[in-house]
């Protein structure tokens, strides 16, 4: 195999030939790669139909088994597959060519399954073309710099276009690796750089193209060529078909959100389209081309209003990223070589702040926000750059800013450090609905609004922010009064510090004591001690009791709790005794001596007029149910009590008995009824029914038939037959079948 901490580009491996004898062959080598065939891109069905649902999700499912199979290869063999496979070249580029973009994935199917399976292809997809960007793995896995330029450039692994695709596709979420991907290319192939420039100037012929099929011309363009005769017949944005206009639009849409995303991960290539003057180039198309196209939208006749929605909504999507795109080379071409060296060599020579300094003295009546502004501006311009400004002049920029520091303070350098630092430039928003463009407005901090202009209260962190801020200033204020004056000034502390320093406060805060302190805020009760529960004083309430006995408390089951010695616990039989003790002996008669009282035998006296007063009481005649007792069973005299003979009685008795066998006599016979008598009750009831219904009972079957010899009729060839066609369907004929279908449904092991 090869040896450690070789490029593989200089590599030698030794297998097997096919006819099995060994040999040493390059590690890149077509023989190498496995036989494998990636299947081309298709992108999700629009109409969202279950048949072309299901095609899409196998044929993705294909994709993503291949290119997971395709990342866990070892270095050598992932590259003998991506640089001598060409079926994994076209299925990378079907996906970059078909995938949906930004606004075309609101018209995909709401499918949970088909968004699923779109993240996995897009995510193994980046995967591919990130390992495809790495040069260096580890340090054993890794190319020779120069070979891997030369890999990538000739075998086409990369190109402008494709690197255009992954910025828009990617470039959510994965800016820094996509970056640091175009980067590697760029810094490993520099020919990339003259595609680049023959890439600007082909969307610039783009660009012109747009404008040449809406009748008009860029500025300058007369003066180059001159205007033909038959010029005036050019169909324009209102004349061109319906379908014409879509595909300007859609196209225009593509090109500018591709251009934006790209020099906003790789602003190093503002430089190569600037070289080309392609900010002018863009302007004139904006300022040219724009207008006709939004007329033309707003004023043709669509059958389809959705489709003219869909169109304005691409264009504004375009106007917006060729903003960005202005910004983002007025940035990187324009304001940032400045900040790297001009304004820090100005200041050097000639110091700002003096400047200031004098313009203040001549002039009181400049605003100290604007200049503080500015000389934090300056600032953040040294320390960009990463040099250090002169003692002289930081002294004096001090003593200005200390003396601008009454009117604003943090919040206008943070605004400066942002405009005028060489950091990343912050996105293009559009205004919201209801929401205008503001300009240094919009540096203040100041708090959110609801729809009814209400401010809404700064609380928590954020307010003591504002606090310490000013504190900082003025330590010698109480918190208490200034969180009137934040109360009264709607939050915004730097009006609090200068209408302070300049004493203008409001009448109602000019009454206030400034050292007063902060309100104690009233702690509010615990809910613990207001809860109310049933289980509330018991002894295993932690809220209210110190201590626990943990021993009665355990999970699951108890420890060393055995089944057998839990039911030979009789201890609670004993408790129970004690209970039942006093129910043990009953004394019928108590024998009383003279001079003792009855209450030392827990007897009580006896009440004679008690007694009495019931005497001739009928309890219970009066109760509804009073004779209820009665009427449940008939009066019987007792044996002791009769007078006739007592063999009398005995006939009786045996007569009773032989009446009461006699009436359940039928029941006791009928508890097992003979069959036959049953079969032929129930066959009579079933006639009785089918006759009042006019049910016409089915004819016997009769396969048997007459002896051989003396013919059928023909009632018994049909019964034959009949028994013939249906036999499969009873006795044991469908064996086969049946197994196959208990099989099948999992009710016999296979």
């Amino acid at each position: 195999m090869a040896c450690a901490r070789v490029p593989l580009d200089e590599q030698q491996v030794t297998e097997p030939s096919p006819l099995g004898k060994e040999r040493t062959l390059p590690a890149l080598h077509p023989d190498r790669t496995e036989e494998r065939c990636f299947v081309p891109y298709k992108p999700p069905p629009e109409d969202g139909s279950p048949a072309d649902v299901e095609e899409f999700l196998e044929h993705a499912r294909f994709i993503t088994e291949d290119l997971e199979w395709l990342l866990a290869l070892p270095h050598d063999k992932f590259w003998c597959q991506v640089v001598f496979d060409e079926s994994l070249q076209r299925c990378l580029d079907s996906y970059l060519r078909h995938a949906p973009r930004g606004l075309d994935l609101s018209t995909l199917p709401s499918s949970p399954a088909v968004a699923d399976m779109q993240r996995s292809i897009h995510k193994a997809v980046f995967l591919t073309f990130l390992r495809m960007a790495t040069h260096k793995e580890s340090k054993e896995h890794f190319f020779t710099p120069a070979v891997f330029g030369e890999i990538i450039y000739e075998n086409f692994l990369f190109d402008i276009p494709k690197i255009l695709d992954l910025c828009v596709l990617f470039g959510k979420g994965n800016g820094q690796l996509l970056h640091k991907m175009i980067e590697n290319i760029f810094t490993q192939q520099p020919s990339y750089y003259n595609d680049l420039d023959e890439t600007v100037a082909t969307v610039l012929q783009v660009f012109d193209t747009v404008l040449q099929k809406c009748g008009l011309q860029c500025e300058g363009a007369t003066a180059a060529e001159p205007m033909k005769l038959n010029a005036h017949k050019k169909p324009t944005a209102m004349t061109m078909s319906q379908q014409e206009l879509l595909d300007i639009i859609l196209y225009l849409c593509d090109s500018t959100t591709t251009i934006n995303a790209f020099l906003d991960i790789f602003p190093a290539a503002c430089t190569s389209f600037q070289s080309h003057s392609f900010l002018s180039s863009l302007t004139s198309f904006y300022e040219t081309g724009v207008p006709d196209l939004e007329k033309a939208i707003r004023k043709r006749n669509f059958d389809d209003k959705s489709l003219q929605e869909d169109l304005w909504k691409r264009l504004s999507h375009s106007c917006r990223k060729m903003v960005e795109t202005v910004h983002l080379l007025l940035h990187h071409t324009c304001l940032q070589p400045i900040l790297e060296g001009f304004l820090t060599d100005y200041d050097e020579q000639f110091p700002v702040a003096d400047d200031i300094s004098l313009l203040q003295q001549a002039v009181p009546v400049i605003d100290e926000t604007r200049t503080s502004y500015l000389l934090q501006g300056v600032e953040s311009a040294w320390d960009s750059v990463g040099r250090r400004k002169p003692q002289s002049q930081t002294r004096t920029s001090q003593a200005q800013a200390s003396a601008s520091l009454s009117a604003n303070r943090e919040p206008a350098a943070g605004a400066a450090a942002s405009s005028l630092a060489g950091s990343k430039p912050q996105e293009v928003r559009e205004p919201a609905e209801g929401e205008s463009t503001r300009g240094a407005e919009a540096m203040l901090d100041v708090p959110q609004r609801g729809n009814n202009g209400a401010v809404y209260p700064v609380i928590g962190a954020e307010l003591e922010s504002l606090l310490s801020c000013i504190r900082d200033l003025l330590p010698d204020l109480g918190e208490g009064f200034l969180l009137e004056c934040l109360k009264e000034y709607n939050y915004n502390s730097e009006l609090v510090i200068n209408n302070i320093l300049e004493d203008r406060l409001a009448p109602n805060l000019a009454k206030l004591d400034r050292a007063m302190p902060r309100p104690v805020k009233e702690e509010l009760p615990a809910v613990l001690n207001n809860r109310s529960n049933v289980f509330d004083g018991d002894e295993f309430d932690v809220f209210r009791r110190e201590q626990v006995d943990m021993s009665r408390v355990w999970k699951g089951r108890r420890k060393g709790e055995n089944v057998r010695e839990m039911l030979n616990d009789k201890r609670h039989i004993a408790e129970q005794k004690a209970r039942y003790h006093t129910y043990e002996t009953v004394v019928d008669e108590v024998i009383v001596e003279p001079g003792e009282s009855a209450t030392a035998y827990e007897l009580d006296d006896y009440d004679d007029e008690y007694d009495d007063t019931y005497d001739m009481n009928q309890v219970g005649a009066n109760d509804l149910d009073g004779d209820s007792l009665l009427t449940r069973r008939p009066f019987t005299v007792p044996q002791v009590l009769r007078k006739g003979n007592k063999e009398e009685d005995e006939e009786d008795d045996q007569d009773d008995q032989e009446e009461d066998a006699s009436k359940s006599a039928v029941n006791r016979d009928q508890f097992v009824q003979d069959p036959a008598v049953l079969r032929e009750r129930a066959e009579a009831r079933r006639a009785a029914m089918q006759q009042r219904k006019g049910f016409r009972p089915e004819r016997s079957s009769n396969v048997a038939g007459r002896p051989k010899g003396q013919g059928q009729t023909t009632e018994t060839l049909q019964d034959r037959r009949k028994k013939e066609t249906n036999k499969s369907r009873v006795a044991n004929h469908n064996r086969r079948s049946m197994a196959d279908r208990k099989r099948n449904k999992g009710m016999i092991p296979s």
